[in-house]
């Protein structure tokens, strides 16, 4: 027997149905799914210390638990001091079991570790289904050892759905617990 994600077993046996009905689907293959997880830290300092992106990138993979990528500068920027192909920011995009193991760890564990946490505002949808949200400090999550760390740095969480709405990709999210701000 294979081991399966607590949440893509959930979302086969309870999410599908209840949305099913909720918006009343001709099919099961139109309930929408989360298709993919897009980690991105942007890292403005890299660009006087190339260490700081290798630290990032580490930190990333740690918390991803997927090798991450650094960002790497497209073109010349002289108010920034940023030249192209000049590393910038780390990247990480999960998808499969390695993303619903993400989705859970963030919810139930990350999350609620933030300081004054209430929720997250839903106002990071796009129209299209897709949500992202920003985090303020990597330490939020457990995988980072607090004394290793350089610098707090924030990093951008986009959650890409397969639903055609901001309603459905918001029923979809809460049904896997997310939790919004009332």
């Amino acid at each position: 027997m294979s081991y399966t994600p607590r949440l893509r077993s959930k979302y086969s046996s309870e999410i599908v149905p209840a949305l099913h009905k909720r918006f009343e689907y001709k099919s099961t293959m139109q309930v929408p799914k989360i298709t993919k997880i897009c980690l991105n830290q942007g890292l403005g300092k890299a660009t006087s210390d190339k260490k700081l992106v290798d630290a990032a990138v580490d930190e990333m993979t740690l918390i991803a638990g997927q090798k991450a990528v650094p960002t790497i500068a497209t073109k010349d920027i002289s108010n920034f001091k940023l030249r192209k192909g000049v590393p910038i920011g780390a990247r990480v995009t999960l998808r499969g079991d390695q993303m619903y193991e993400f989705l859970d760890r963030l919810i139930a564990v990350a999350l609620p570790r933030t300081r004054d946490f209430r929720g997250v505002k839903s106002s990071g949808f796009d129209g299209r289904g897709n949500f992202t949200f920003g985090v303020q400090e990597q330490i939020i999550f457990p995988e980072i050892d607090l004394d290793k760390i350089k610098a707090i740095n924030g990093m951008d969480i986009t959650v890409v759905t397969s639903a055609k709405t901001n309603e459905e990709a918001k029923a979809l999210l809460e049904a896997f617990g997310f939790p919004f701000v009332k």
